[in-house]
């Protein structure tokens, strides 16, 4: 657009110029070759690691993937983004932890000196991967659905329509999580009272998830055990949400997933707004439920 609107040659060629420049100037790290030495420095430290380590190279040997398996056997990756002044410089580490990955380095540091820091790693958060594990296997965990290595929160099922969601810390795993129930009240106040009452029970030697059982005085189950779908949609997973709002009467307790109880109301005569919380009836026992549009 703006070479058209040049009035004459000489214009032209002064505009063309500086769109050049200006494109050089953009993209110059990706015409400027490295020097010989970065390549032959890193395809030796590669080398001196184990290309056995190595998962991914790119063909500007800019980008390097190494993975690693912790004391338990789990599979982890380390993601290194080099710059042209390696290895005076260190790579850019990018990796699945709940907690940051900070390299000690340097210059006459390699590529083996990240792996044994990233090996370190691994261990110092090898309790919290335990206890995370041990929930996911032996517990409903309805978010998230496909937990990555980073997560430190996990919502539990409980019973019919009551959850916990819980915050690990994972620095320190073993100790209390911040605890948040979801469901009826008539169902989720008594949890409280328990949670309240038993914390003095807590004992750093076992683990966390048979702590939460003693505390709460329960067994979580499994998703085999129930799992009760929207009574809207019939469906239990929608666009990645559970159902978690629940009838307040004990004989219904029926679950909805909120965007779907939110438009059942909209559309129901009987219904009031007041700013964006919704008043109508449930849809099974006729109870006045509130829906709130932006839970």
């Amino acid at each position: 657009q703006r070479l058209h609107s040049c009035p004459d040659l000489v214009s032209f060629v002064v505009e063309l110029k500086t769109i050049l420049e200006i494109a050089l100037k953009n993209t110059q790290d990706l015409h400027i070759p490295r020097p010989p030495e970065y390549y032959s420095c890193l395809v030796r430290d590669l080398e001196i690691l184990g290309w056995n380590k190595v998962t991914y190279v790119d063909t500007a040997f800019t980008t390097v993937k190494l993975k690693a398996e912790d004391s338990c056997g789990r599979q982890h990756l380390v993601t290194l983004k080099l710059n042209e002044k390696y290895p005076t410089e260190p790579p850019d580490c990018l990796v699945d932890f709940p907690v940051q990955f900070a390299i000690s380095w340097m210059p006459q540091n390699s590529l083996i000196d990240i792996y044994n820091q990233f090996l370190a790693a691994l261990e110092s958060l090898k309790e919290f991967w335990d206890a995370m594990d041990e929930i996911d296997g032996k517990t409903w965990v309805l978010e998230p659905e496909n937990p990555t290595r980073s997560a430190t929160t996990r919502r539990i099922a409980i019973g019919n329509n009551v959850s916990v969601n819980i915050e690990v810390d994972p620095r320190h795993p073993n100790m209390l999580p911040e605890c948040y129930f979801l469901g009826a009240d008539h169902v989720v106040n008594p949890l409280r009272i328990k949670l309240n009452n038993n914390m003095h029970l807590w004992d750093p030697e076992i683990s966390l998830l048979q702590n939460l059982k003693d505390l709460l005085e329960i067994d979580f189950p499994s998703r085999a055990d129930f799992a009760k779908d929207c009574g809207i949609c019939y469906a239990y997973r929608l666009n990645g949400t559970t159902p978690d709002q629940v009838c307040d009467d004990p004989r219904c307790g029926q679950p909805f997933h909120q965007a779907c109880l939110y438009e059942w109301l909209q559309g129901l005569p009987s219904s009031r707004q007041s700013f964006n919380i919704i008043f109508g009836e449930c849809p099974y026992c006729n109870k006045v439920r509130k829906s709130n549009e932006n839970e």
